[in-house]
């Protein structure tokens, strides 16, 4: 099963066409430079002319969290902004854009499989995310260009050198101060794969050193945003007719541990500025940082504006196997956390992760993962089979043999099919907020406070409302309500949402990519200033020298004479 994350369609083509009309005029960009931060692999000797960037068009394609969504909505942006045109057919594009995920085998060889039937179309292929920012030098990766994680505000200029025919690769962190930050700007216009939800990334890496992930080889350590950043970016989303904001990161609980803030703390000053009918949605927390906060965090759930969801993963349900995976807490930890917030958010969904057959699990220690799963019944459990990622500690671990592995993956999610979570809500008048298409494109899909699905039908002026609904059906994964007639729906924000495909905070592009400029410019005045100050330095040692030289000359001529 899929991490909670995922949501967001796993390997969705991102994007629809969008009008040229909404298009800024383009500005020019500063020609790259070979640096520490740009190498410039390999240009062609006779540059094509007649290539105009900016003109082409791009296909994107993502794989993995909401996270990567978010920078490939932001890399759309940018890249509409300055005037390429964002398709979703692939063999149209001239250009691919390829946004890759680390976490899972399949999802890597699904990127690899990608760059291959790229490069035979003879198409000009970019490759961003998690897998090339972990491992550049990969042998499948020879002579693309990348952009790295922090990177992502520098799209244009990789896919302007890509279209040169040259081979670049922006791979470094971005610091303020000397501190890492979460990466580039929240501000940067963006295309929204669904107009009606923003993803805010509050901040990237995390401070876990869990054996099995390699993730934070690409991520690193915690770098969060500013509340105020934060707080900006979903006003302006607001601004723009979205009614349902995901936050997300690798780990929203250590939101704000490096920079003096804390999780509850933004979170607040977010419930402030959500209109009322709106919601927030939390991603994905580890129990080691939200016990911390416990008591404001069943505040903020119990509030109206907030979605009663967390998805906290427990990964097993044995002390021994999460001390050798590193981390961090005890199944009693966990346990803590979700009677907490049952008990005090009542009807709360907690979402959480297995991973069956890591290296060092006996039966035993699974026997204890069923024990837990079948004490709780998540509604929302994603098992997972152990992938042995290279350049992890648990990669080299004695494995546990393939078919032992499906075995127990098979068995648990038998006790996952045991039960159905929705029944007793059968008969239930809930009022849902419609944000999207259901996967059989036959209804639309609502979530109620608890954020479970609710399949209502698809009348057009239900998308974006709070619709009150009766349920009249249960499945293991979803309800079906009934529009209750007597009710209308309601839109829950006095602004309509931007039309898909159209690129966001459009209003202040020429501000943020002048500011970017300038910022470029800065950086190339500061190295520029540097040298000039080391040539003077090393100009004043040689007259230095001369002269001491001529001097010893000059005494030895006396002493001569």
């Amino acid at each position: 099963m899929e991490d909670i994350e995922d949501l967001v369609r796993d390997g969705a083509d991102l994007f629809a066409q969008r009008s040229r009309n909404s298009v800024m005029p383009r500005v020019r960009h500063r020609k790259m430079v070979a640096s520490e931060e740009v190498r410039e692999e390999s240009a062609c000797e006779n540059r094509c002319t007649s290539i105009i960037p900016g003109t082409q068009k791009i296909y994107l394609k993502t794989w993995g969290c909401a996270h990567n969504s978010s920078d490939s909505e932001y890399m759309a942006g940018q890249l509409a902004a300055y005037g390429y045109k964002i398709v979703d057919e692939k063999s149209d594009a001239d250009v691919w854009v390829l946004n890759s995920c680390t976490v899972k085998n399949p999802a890597e060889d699904h990127f690899r499989n990608e760059i291959k039937a790229g490069r035979e179309a003879g198409k000009k292929v970019v490759v961003a995310g998690c897998v090339s920012q972990a491992a550049p030098r990969s042998e499948f990766l020879e002579g693309l260009s990348i952009i790295g994680v922090q990177q992502i505000d520098r799209v244009v200029e990789v896919v302007e050198e890509t279209l040169k025919g040259n081979s670049v690769r922006m791979l470094s962190q971005k610091k303020e101060a000397g501190k890492r930050k979460g990466g580039a700007s929240l501000l940067l216009p963006k295309v929204r794969r669904n107009p009606l939800i923003e993803i805010i990334s509050i901040n990237t890496g995390c401070l876990n050193q869990c054996t099995y992930c390699k993730t934070k080889h690409a991520r690193g350590e915690l770098g969060s945003y500013d509340i105020e950043e934060v707080v900006a970016r979903a006003q302006q989303s607001f601004s723009e007719g979205v009614c349902e904001v995901w936050l997300t990161s690798e780990d929203t609980g250590a939101y704000g541990r490096d920079i003096g803030v804390s999780l509850p703390e933004l979170l607040w000053q977010l419930v402030e500025v959500i209109p009322e009918g709106c919601r927030l949605r939390l991603g994905m927390t580890n129990p080691p940082y939200i016990l911390d906060h416990l008591e404001e965090m069943a505040k903020i759930m119990q509030h109206p504006r907030v979605y009663a969801f967390l998805h906290v993963p427990v990964q097993s349900g044995s002390d021994g196997v999460l001390g050798d995976m590193k981390r961090e807490y005890s199944i009693d930890d966990f346990c803590k956390v979700v009677n907490f917030l049952k008990d005090r958010v009542p009807g709360i969904t907690i979402a959480t992760d297995i991973i069956c057959g890591f290296p060092t699990e006996t039966e035993e220690d699974f026997q204890e993962t069923i024990k837990l799963c079948s004490k709780y019944k998540f509604p929302s459990l994603f098992i997972n089979q152990f992938y042995p990622r290279p350049g992890t500690p648990a990669a080299k671990m004695q494995r546990i043999p393939t078919k032992e592995v499906k075995n127990r993956t098979r068995r648990l999610t038998e006790v996952f099919h045991s039960y159905r979570p929705y029944d007793h809500k059968l008969g239930e008048k809930q009022i849902v907020l419609v944000t999207e298409e259901s996967h059989d494109k036959e209804h639309w899909v609502g979530h109620n406070k608890y954020y479970e699905q609710v399949l209502v039908p698809k009348n057009e002026d239900f998308l974006g409302k709070l619709v009150e609904v009766e349920i009249i059906e249960t499945g293991k994964h979803y309800m079906r309500g009934r529009p209750v007639e007597t009710s209308k729906p309601i839109s829950p924000t006095m602004t309509e949402s931007l039309p898909k495909g159209e690129v966001s905070g459009l209003v202040n592009t020429q501000d943020i990519l002048g500011s970017n400029k300038k910022n470029q410019l800065k950086e190339d005045l500061a190295k520029q200033e540097r040298y000039i100050i080391l040539s003077f330095i090393l100009l004043i040692s040689a007259l230095l020298v001369k002269l001491a030289w001529v001097c010893f000359k000059m005494l030895n001529g006396n002493m001569i004479d």
